[in-house]
């Protein structure tokens, strides 16, 4: 155990704990939701920087156009603006669900024992990062964790791993969820780093075995498909305590979800986590096929597609209209109001 990087993970957590104890009303909060994400929509709709990712081929063919936001209440209420139906591959925010799916499984002790939750200082495919400290000081929000997660799902085969991996992608989602097949193959012809990821987290003693069948997993499922309803929903599921506030299913339990929101707010948002949990105030995740999901505990789960990025490989239109939103609609973790004193 990485006792520095263990004791900063789990005072983030306490304080996530206790901001979901202080959530105000969600009904106090509805009359205004809709119109607040409304004025969001249009405010960024002509919104025309960023660009696709490309490093992954099939990526640089999405529709730059797709734009959609849709805000899932911890009471299942949904809002939403623009395009909630086209789907794009969930890329790197899968990593937050495998993880859960790993301290599920595991423990949530799993994920620092084995690969740390600091954040890294480095891109999210750093070769430095893993040889710097052998792979000790990681988390799985970057691809060397991340990787390291995927191989810690437990399952006698490849197919029962990534049955195990989808299920819950979907118990999250509220719905059956799909892999896009184009991405996959496109990614897996392409991940040649992240295969030598593997091998050196491997050599390091952080993935115990079949390395590349780890990688090929993960390959697997950040190709899978979602909407903005979906990343929603899966939000939603965190902020309502892991039970799916539509379908009443426990996904996880909610003694796990303040240590999933931690390592989200530490890491989520790549090379910008700290300028992101600065401005927003939320833990969030963001994958480079443009989408985008952020969670205010006992609240919201807000999710934005938009696949024109950032330099650090974040949805441009998606981190403003999330901040916007956080903003107007009270969603940041840490805001407090001093107390009243009796006179």
């Amino acid at each position: 155990m990485h006792t520095k990087s263990h004791t900063r993970y789990a005072a983030v957590a306490v304080a996530l704990t206790v901001a979901a104890g202080l959530t105000l009303s969600v009904h106090a909060q509805t009359g205004n939701v809709q119109a607040a994400i409304d004025a969001a929509y249009t405010k960024y709709r002509t919104l025309q920087e960023g660009k696709n990712a490309d490093y992954i081929p099939a990526l640089a063919k999405v529709d730059s156009n797709i734009y959609g936001i849709a805000v899932v209440g911890a009471d299942g209420k949904a809002y939403t603006a623009g395009d909630i139906k086209s789907e794009v591959s969930i890329q790197s925010i899968s990593k937050v669900f495998t993880m859960a799916l790993v301290m599920e499984e595991s423990g949530v002790d799993s994920i620092p024992s084995n690969m740390g939750v600091d954040a890294t200082g480095q891109v999210f495919n750093s070769i430095t990062a893993v040889e710097q400290y052998k792979g000790a000081e990681m988390n799985a929000m970057v691809n060397p964790g991340a990787i390291t997660a995927t191989s810690m799902v437990k399952g006698a085969t490849r197919d029962e791993i990534w049955r195990k991996i989808l299920t819950f992608y979907s118990d999250f989602a509220g719905r059956q969820l799909a892999v896009n097949q184009e991405v996959f193959k496109s990614e897996a012809d392409t991940n040649q780093r992240n295969q030598a990821i593997s091998m050196l987290m491997f050599a390091y003693g952080h993935i115990k075995a079949e390395p590349l069948r780890a990688t090929d997993i993960y390959t697997e499922q950040c190709a899978v498909n979602v909407n903005a309803r979906d990343l929603a929903m899966m939000a939603a599921t965190l902020a309502n305590g892991g039970k799916n506030p539509v379908t009443g299913k426990q996904v996880i339990k909610a003694a796990t979800v303040p240590y999933v929101l931690a390592v989200m707010a530490t890491a989520g948002l790549y090379d910008d986590s700290g300028k992101w949990l600065f401005t927003t105030g939320l833990p969030a995740k963001s994958g480079v096929g443009g989408g985008i999901l952020a969670v205010s505990p006992g609240k919201f789960g807000v999710a934005v597609i938009s696949p024109r990025l950032d330099a650090a490989g974040n949805s441009v239109r998606g981190a403003l209209l999330t901040k916007h939103l956080s903003d107007t609609l009270g969603l940041n973790i840490y805001t407090s109001a001093p107390a009243v004193t009796p006179t």
